[in-house]
């Protein structure tokens, strides 16, 4: 195994009760590396600190590097922080924890970037379902007005900045960042077409805006007070540092664990005695999803990396979530569960989209519950490939780099919703066609699940 010892960056009290208070987080050294920056270091100095350490964006899968994207900011106008805490994702909780156990902890680290950025307003963005996480953020962010950390002339310096909560509305597709950005102005949550509103540029009210998710900031304090030096040393590549992980599905112990990048394999995650600790019941792996949206994995992939371009290479990408499937889960009611939630979660903007996910959603539905057609297989196909064209007209090849559909995806939508409601499709009927084959034929599902509503049957 290649789980070493590592530094718990965001992760040190996630698990206290008691880590959302104040005082809590001042005994364990809060906020000192905020009171080192602004009155010992310039913003430069901070920005290349985190320059050093090459952290990269803990949101999805594309790991763009933080200061690399600080940079795009143009110092010259009232540009904007907005921390994307509307965290969705099927299978993802780690920054619902974070928020929920350790706010100061992002609330430092949000001024932190701030204080990099030269920006004087942050919005924290937060999924309206969150009603504990709000409270505590809001909580937080009024013990830190109090104590000095936020408002005006921040520990005696010259930096001031305000920090205003904003709850969502529940929609997914706010995730997105542009969508994000609407939804702050007063919009309805459509995703913008990029270019030209890429956010750095053309982003909240049209001004420079840059938008980070929870754990990116959480990760900032930590590298303040040890040096970008010391984070690089963890992982490896493009990949340094250490990264939480949600582990959810048929795994012996579910829940959240911080492991080193690059370093550790997806066997160490799901069986390492220390973090997923292997199947319930002794069952046999049959996939795992390394995010929600995106192409499955499985037992053949076991061995490679928790490194970003790794798994990019072979058909897939690297989320914060791994959903594990084992011999007794039904492919096809997965399959069905997803893209039911991405259909719900459309936002309509973009026709294929917005009635083709709810078609695969049916056809899915009719298939898992006896009312499936042979031609229903090509039927799912013909209508994914309509949504993210460019699917393998063949089962895929693991050994060379093949997902079940073309991945990074193409697509006919402004944003990834589409094809992230594809890629279930495919990924189960290339892998595990006999078992759709069973439930059209036999009209039953062969794992044992409820197959008696003929409900949608007939659509």
């Amino acid at each position: 195994m290649a789980v070493r010892d590592i530094p718990h960056v965001v992760s040190q009290r996630i698990h206290d009760s008691d880590a959302f208070a104040l005082k809590r987080y001042l005994e364990d050294g809060g906020y000192e590396a905020l009171r080192h920056a602004t009155n010992d270091l310039s913003p430069v100095d901070v920005h290349n600190e985190v320059k050093s350490s090459g952290l990269t964006g803990r949101s999805g899968g594309a790991a763009f590097p933080t200061a690399s994207k600080w940079e795009l900011l143009r110092k010259d106008s009232a540009g904007y922080l907005i921390i994307n805490a509307d965290e969705s994702e099927p299978g993802f909780f780690k920054d619902r924890r974070i928020m929920e156990r350790d706010p100061h902890l992002m609330i430092e680290g949000t001024l932190l970037s701030a204080y990099a950025l030269e920006v004087r307003t942050v919005f924290v963005y937060i999924r309206g379902e969150f009603a504990l996480a709000l409270e505590r953020v809001q909580t937080a962010i009024n013990e830190a007005y109090e104590y000095g950390a936020i408002g005006s002339n921040i520990f005696g310096s010259d930096f001031s900045c305000n920090v205003i909560v904003h709850p969502g509305a529940g929609a997914y597709i706010c995730g997105e960042e542009t969508a994000l950005i609407e939804s702050l102005e007063g919009k309805r949550g459509f995703p913008r077409i990029k270019p030209p509103f890429f956010p750095a540029v053309n982003g909240l009210y049209n001004q420079p805006t840059i938008v980070n998710n929870v754990e990116t900031v959480a990760t900032v304090p930590w590298i303040i007070s040890n040096g970008g030096a010391s984070y690089a040393t963890w992982g490896g590549g493009r990949f340094t540092g250490t990264r939480l992980y949600c582990l959810s599905g048929r795994i012996r112990q579910p829940g959240i664990y911080e492991v080193e990048q690059h370093v550790p394999t997806f066997r160490d995650l799901l069986f390492d005695a220390s973090l997923g600790g292997g199947m319930i019941e002794n069952e046999t792996l049959k996939a795992f999803i390394p995010g929600a949206s995106f192409p499955w994995f499985f037992p053949e992939q076991l061995e490679l990396h928790l490194d970003g371009d790794e798994v990019s290479a072979n058909g897939s990408s690297l989320g914060a979530g791994v959903m594990v499937l084992d011999s007794s889960t039904c492919p096809v009611r997965v399959a069905w569960r997803l893209v039911r939630f991405f259909s719900r979660e459309s936002c309509g903007q973009c026709t294929p989209c917005r009635e083709g996910s709810g078609w695969l959603e049916h056809v899915l539905h009719r298939i898992e519950y006896g009312g499936g057609r042979p031609e229903d297989l090509e039927l799912l196909l013909d209508l994914g490939d309509n949504i993210s064209p460019g699917p393998f007209p063949h089962p895929p090849r693991p050994e060379r780099g093949e997902g079940a559909v073309a991945f990074p995806y193409t697509q006919t939508t402004i944003c990834p919703l589409g094809p992230s409601a594809v890629s279930p499709v495919d990924s189960s009927i290339y892998r595990f066609r006999d078992d759709y084959l069973v439930h059209i034929n036999e009209g039953f599902c062969p794992y044992g699940h409820n197959s008696t509503s003929r409900e949608l049957v007939t659509v």
